[in-house]
Order: C-alpha cells, then structure tokens, then sequence
C-alpha cells in the first residue's frame, strides 16, 4: 500500500465510526496495515503519564499500566520533541515494551525497531502512537512525511475520541439526574482508582458520578476486599465537599466503652481517662465527609446519637449539656446484610433507612472477570515501582489462573497474590531484566490449602477436652474461650465477621480478644 493510500484508508476508517473505543481500535488496524509492526498502542498524556487506551499484539495487562515520562526515556523523548522518533536498534535507552510483546511470549529477545509518533491537539502533545517490531530496522524505509501526517491522524483521533466521550457521559448523567429527580420527586407524595471496564464498574462510575454532586448518604454495601473505601473516597472528590476532609472511622476496631467519644467528642472529666476537651470525628469532618466502614457493627446504644446528627446535624460531646450543629456527609460501609440485622433487632431500622438513601453494592470479583487482567496489569506496575523492577508479564496459563479462581478476599486478595509472585519470580533476575510470571509464582492453590488447615489444625488442638484438674478458674475460662472463638471461626468458613455474629458479640472486640490469645495478627 502507498504512503498516500495509507493515509486516505486512515482517515476513512477513522470516520467510519463515532465510538470513541472503536474509533482508536481503527487507528491501530490502519496502522498495521501501513507499518510492518509486531505491536502498536496509542496512549493518552495524563499530567506527566502515559496512559494505555488501546493496544495490539501487547500482553493484556499494559492497559492496566502506566508509563511515567521519568521512568521510560523513550517515550519521554517523544513527548519532548513532538515529532516522529525511530530509535536505533542498538539504543542505550530502554524500551518501555521489553518483555510485553505476545509475538515474543518467552522474553528472551528485547525489542529492536521502535517507533514513536507525538499525537498533537495544536501545539500540545496528548498522547503517543507508538509502533515496535522485533526484526531490527523494520521502519528504516518509512517517510517522515508521511509519519507527520500519521501522528496528525491519529492526534485529531484522540481529540475527537475524548469530546465524543464526554459528550456521551454528559447525555447519560442527565438522563440519570433526570430519572433520580423524578423518582425523588415521586416518593415525596407517600473519588484512588476503580480498575475495570466491565459493565458493573461501568454501572458504579455511572452511580459515583450521580450521587456525589448531592448530599444523600450513601450505604456501600458488597463483600470484604472489594473496594467499597475506594469508592468512598471517590464519592467525596467528586463532590462539592472535595476541599474539606474525608474523615474515616473504623467502627468494627472501635471498643464499645470509646465509640461515643470517637465520634461525638467529650469534655474533659467526662469519665475516668478524660484529661481534655476533645473533638469527635464528626466535629474534625465539619462541611467535609465522614466515612463510617464497618457500620454494621457500631453498638445499639451510639444508634440513636448517630441517627440525631443525620437528622439533625446536632451532635453533643460527652459530659456537655450543649448541642453542636456540624455540616457533615455521611457514607457508610459493610458487608453485613443490614437489613437482616434489623430484623434480628441489631440495628435500628430508622438508622438503616437514613444510611440508605442511596446504596451502592460493589461486586465481588468472581462477578467481573473480565476486569481481573486490568486489575492484574495495574497491580503488577504498583509492585515493579515500589521494589524497582524491570517489565513484569503474566504467562497465558497465569492469566488464565487469575481468571478461573474464585477470589473469596475479592481485589484485596488479588494484590496480596500478585505481591507475594513478584517477589518469588525475581528471585535471581538480573535488576531491570524482564521477569515472567507462572502460575508456580502464583500458588493459588497452596494460598487455599494452607490457610484451611492451618486454621482446622488450630481447631482440632483447641477443641481437646479441657482437663479442670491443675487449671485454675482464670485458665479454664480462657481455654474455654479459645476453643469457642476457634469453633466458631472454622463452622463460619474462615469469616471472622460471622464468628463474632455467631458469638453474640462485636466483631471489634472479638478482633481484640483474639490478637491477645495470640489467634490472630
């Protein structure tokens, strides 16, 4: 294909669609065409970042990175001289794509022809196309006007992709508030990072944006490990209360006799340990947002005080007879079914209907798969940062590994697993080196295997008949104790949220008990 039958294919398939996705899904096919690569992206400057927006012949976990100009000099000097750069094959500089390439699923060979073209909106690079090949001089033949014209494509492309997009989030936000106020009105007569582009992350961003702008409590309901914080947080910078606090407050490690004075504050000499006035949490969050995690477990006896600030916006210090009036969102959090604990009478049911005006369930992450690469992608760039690695990639049968297993610790657990692998796969690589990783470095299988019996183990020594001969009271009661919390424990599959339910007491306090008797870290 010629120069200029390129380029005319180029701008027809790039009309051919309004998807901002399939818009930039063309660009990559087109250049294919007209580029002898092995594999090509198009990413979007974000700030001092490169971010993936579509790729071929990449290992599906780039799109969940990002490329720091700091840190990957040869995108850095694309950006920095906004026109097309073919680097050398024998080029000191490394390739941000080193060990990523599916055409070279081994990593044994580095990449050796590399091109990068500056996309620009005027005088300002947005983003970068980059192209790489394995066979070395690959785009020595190419003309540069011809590569000008490509990076000017590719630049009104992106642009044009990011106003339609936000064209589209506009039109869908307004159908939604549209929806929202005539459901409001109806019912009167009786921001961290969410990684995923599955249809129920796609839902959350739509509510998250939705529900910010407003002052509606929100009840983020949804599995432990899912990431019901980060949608809090995200909550709160997308609202008008950004500039002012997100306070958050653990209500599960709270103890029963502190909580009151956590949240409402207390004067001094309140009761014994009160040396000073001391604000409460509410009072710290005042115009701002008050995060209450774990809201399932926070005592009958604070409910009604709790249920007074939403009403109200009235607090009261411990030992003080005068209101505070505080300006307070709330948001809460639990992966309790609340509206089970209401009717077993351990939450009041006005307290739940307050917290709930506008809920919000994360899914586990057995229910988005799809997103468990870009997750994997965005995790694996984390570890390479913090412990200073070269490129990290998944083989196929890892991925796959990833994707099948169950996830009972949700995203939580997908980071703890990735962590532990990048470590086992760098042992004895070269620093900077590419690093693969196998479903060996993963150990799904003894992640579950272990922890189920070291926990039935533990069970089975605790659960021996308690000999009352040589014990004193004291000692029986506290073996007594840790054969129960350890029954309990095994009979609820390991949740220990369930064992606290089952042992009619606070999970925070079970937690307590339990890192005493050395049970639990």
């Amino acid at each position: 294909m010629t120069d200029r039958n390129a380029l005319l294919s180029i701008a027809v398939d790039l009309t051919a669609s309004l998807g901002a996705q399939d818009r930039l899904s063309r660009l990559l096919d087109a250049v294919r065409r007209s580029i002898p690569c092995d594999a090509a992206a198009v990413l979007e400057l974000v700030g001092d970042e490169l971010v993936p927006l579509a790729t071929h012949g990449l290992a599906p976990e780039v799109l969940g990175s990002r490329f720091s100009r700091r840190e990957h000099p040869r995108l850095d000097v694309v950006v920095a001289r906004k026109k097309p750069v073919r680097f050398p094959a024998d080029s000191a500089l490394p390739d941000p794509y080193d060990g990523l390439l599916l055409a070279n699923p081994d990593a044994t060979r580095d990449v050796h022809a590399c091109l990068g073209c500056p996309l620009m909106e005027g005088d300002t690079v947005i983003g970068v196309l980059t192209a790489d090949a394995l066979e070395p001089g690959a785009f020595d033949k190419l003309d540069e006007g011809f590569l000008q014209m490509l990076g000017a494509l590719a630049g009104a492309a992106l642009h044009t992709s990011r106003i339609i997009e936000a064209l589209e989030v506009a039109s869908r936000r307004h159908q939604q508030v549209a929806h929202v106020l005539q459901r409001d009105a109806a019912s009167r007569d009786g921001g961290n990072q969410l990684i995923g582009t599955s249809v129920a992350m796609q839902r959350i961003r739509q509510e998250i944006e939705l529900v910010a702008p407003s002052d509606f409590a929100v009840l983020i309901t949804g599995d432990t490990g899912v990431g019901k914080e980060v949608v809090a947080r995200l909550v709160h910078q997308h609202s008008a209360r950004a500039a002012h606090p997100l306070i958050y407050v653990n209500c599960a490690a709270l103890p029963e006799t502190i909580v009151e004075s956590e949240l409402f504050g207390h004067l001094r000499g309140a009761y014994t340990g009160a040396t000073a006035d001391r604000a409460g949490r509410f009072e710290i969050a005042d115009r701002g947002t008050l995060f209450l995690d774990e809201i399932g477990e926070l005592p009958l006896s604070v409910q009604p005080k709790l249920l007074r600030a939403l009403q109200e916006g009235e607090i009261q210090r411990l030992g003080s007879d005068k209101p505070l009036h505080v300006d307070v969102r709330v948001i809460a959090a639990t992966n309790r079914d609340l509206e089970r604990e209401v009717a077993a009478g351990r939450f009041r049911p006005d307290l739940f209907h307050r917290l709930n005006m506008y809920p919000i369930r994360v899914p586990p992450l057995r229910e988005r798969r799809s997103d468990i690469p870009l997750l994997a992608g965005f995790f694996l760039d984390l570890y390479r940062r913090r412990i200073g690695l070269g490129p990290l990639r998944l083989t196929e049968r890892a991925r796959l590994a990833l994707t099948s297993a169950d996830w009972p610790g949700n995203v939580r657990e997908l980071d703890h697993v990735l962590g532990r692998s990048v470590l086992r796969a760098s042992v004895n690589i070269t620093r900077g080196a590419p690093i693969v990783i196998g479903p060996e470095h993963l150990q799904l299988d003894a992640v579950r295997n272990e922890g189920q019996d070291a926990l039935a183990a533990a069970s089975r020594r605790e659960s021996a008949v308690v000999q009352v001969g040589g014990l004193t009271l004291k000692e029986g009661v506290e073996k007594t104790k840790r054969t129960m919390i350890l029954r309990a424990v095994e009979d609820s599959g390991g949740n220990w949220a369930a064992a606290a339910r089952a042992l009619g007491m606070a999970r925070g306090n079970l937690h307590h008990m339990a890192q005493r008797m050395g049970l639990r870290k």
